[in-house]
């Protein structure tokens, strides 16, 4: 199977640079923290329908801890944790954490994966290089962040690591359809003025092929499910800022880029408005499309005996790796 652009990186979008793109709007992060806000409320509504009682827990890309609170009222008896790539919103998270105050500290990423459990609340890392111990929890949770990162792929390997035998991850992603409105005015825009096309949102993975990395990485009874939501705006610039804010914009010397020339940033907000709903339950708007994926899948396990030997059970001789379409 040849790799997908999800698994070989993407140029141009690193994790450094992404590091910094956050830090830049961890101030103003608020401002559209309501699509976070109303995933996390949908994800805790689907969490009603399984059982699972952690003794650890792990919010993975917490952002600005907006989720902390409310993990920490659904599972009172079990510490939660947070991580993030930027320290600015984890500097924001700390106003959130509800925890003992003696564990308000920092944990830099080059700490030893050793401390587990025991280290501090909150970790700056990169989601595929936690510093936290094998099986150190039995929940992990991430909203809306792991479609931020380069290698989805390495990420689910990572998270799998961390995550004990038979407990549970539960995530939220966006989908190839997110943002495609602009995608779509950007390419008009190019093409009208003789630009070569050129990324400028994140490419969105699709729900099909994070099942199959979730099953590739050691996760069994992957539920995968999605849906669309539209996101209504009165003006084009309105509409930029809302998706900068967001941080969408992740590569390199994007803000001298995105309208390139005076003349091309006015192209593209002509675009934008030529996409106002003329009729319907958004017209007078400019919609912008979020296809939210939803996945939760459990760590597997090992099929394999303390000296190595693979295991292999009956029911599973003559089927192929599990898929969930």
């Amino acid at each position: 199977m040849s790799p997908t652009p999800a698994r070989t990186g993407r140029p141009g979008y690193d994790t450094r640079h992404l590091r910094r793109v956050f830090d830049r709007r961890a101030a103003a992060f608020d401002e559209v923290a309501f699509l976070p806000r109303e995933i996390a409320d949908r994800m805790r509504e689907r969490l009603e329908y399984i059982k699972v009682n952690p003794a650890s827990v792990l919010d993975i890309g917490c952002g600005a801890g907006n989720d902390l609170p409310a993990l920490r009222q659904r599972f009172p008896e079990a510490p939660v944790f947070g991580a993030d790539l930027s320290l600015a919103m984890l500097q924001r998270a700390r106003a959130q954490d509800a925890g003992d105050t003696s564990w308000r500290r920092f944990l830099p990423a080059s700490v030893g994966r050793a401390l587990g459990a025991r280290g501090p609340r909150f970790a700056q890392a990169d989601f595929a290089e936690l510093p936290f111990a094998h099986g150190a929890f039995e929940l992990l949770w991430s909203n809306l962040a792991l479609h931020w990162h380069p290698r989805p792929d390495l990420v689910f390997g990572e998270w799998q690591r961390v995550l004990k035998v038979n407990g549970l991850l539960m995530f939220s992603t966006l989908g190839p359809d997110t943002l495609k409105q602009l995608r779509g005015a950007f390419a008009e825009v190019e093409a009208a003025h003789g630009v070569s096309t050129r990324a400028h949102v994140v490419d969105f993975v699709d729900m099909h092929d994070l099942g199959d990395m979730l099953v590739e990485n050691g996760f069994e009874i992957p539920v995968m499910d999605q849906e669309t939501l539209t996101v209504t705006y009165p003006t084009p610039e309105k509409l930029l800022a809302d998706v900068r804010r967001w941080g969408a914009y992740p590569f390199e010397r994007e803000d001298a880029t995105i309208a390139g020339s005076r003349r091309r940033h006015r192209a593209l907000l002509a675009a934008l408005e030529a996409r106002r709903a003329s009729e319907g339950p958004h017209a007078g708007t400019i919609p912008l499309t979020f296809e939210i994926i939803y996945g939760h899948a459990w760590k597997a396990v090992p099929r394999t005996t303390a000296q190595g030997h693979g295991i292999v059970r009956v029911e599973d001789i003559g089927r192929g790796p599990a898929r969930n379409r």
